[in-house]
């Protein structure tokens, strides 16, 4: 599994996003199923709010299964508080605190993400490193 986050999901669904060719060659490049939170894709669609051929093609791709849309557990919300306030100096926002939280509760590595400086900092309890696509 892979976990994505905000930034790719709006440069795949925004022809005019500088990194949306990379992050489509990447999409097709993966072997791995795609996993997200809900705070990612309301961060998503409120960003892709004044282009509405992108929500659209966005919940498609949802309904296609293109993505699946991980709860994250009411035990982890300490742990996300935790992590927001170890990397405050970041910020860390909620967003990335679900993705960290995803990726320690499932033992992701892999991380398909636009924000290389806050996720080449965040120290996951499962592994070292996350490993970012695209590189």
């Amino acid at each position: 599994m892979v976990l994505i986050d905000t930034g790719p999901i709006v440069a795949l669904f925004d022809e005019s996003e500088p990194a949306h060719e990379k992050c489509k060659s990447t999409l097709h490049s993966l072997q791995s199923p795609l996993i997200t939170s809900w705070p990612v894709l309301t961060e998503a669609f409120y960003l892709l709010n004044d282009w509405q051929k992108g929500q659209d093609e966005l919940w498609q791709f949802i309904l296609n299964e293109g993505l699946q849309i991980v709860e994250v557990p009411a035990n982890g919300h300490g742990r996300m508080r935790e992590l927001m306030a170890k990397y405050s100096d970041n910020p860390m926002d909620l967003a990335d605190a679900t993705i960290v939280l995803l990726a320690e509760i499932h033992k992701i590595k892999t991380i398909f993400t636009l924000d290389i400086r806050d996720f080449s900092v965040y120290r996951p309890k499962h592994c070292k490193y996350f490993k970012i696509m695209p590189d």
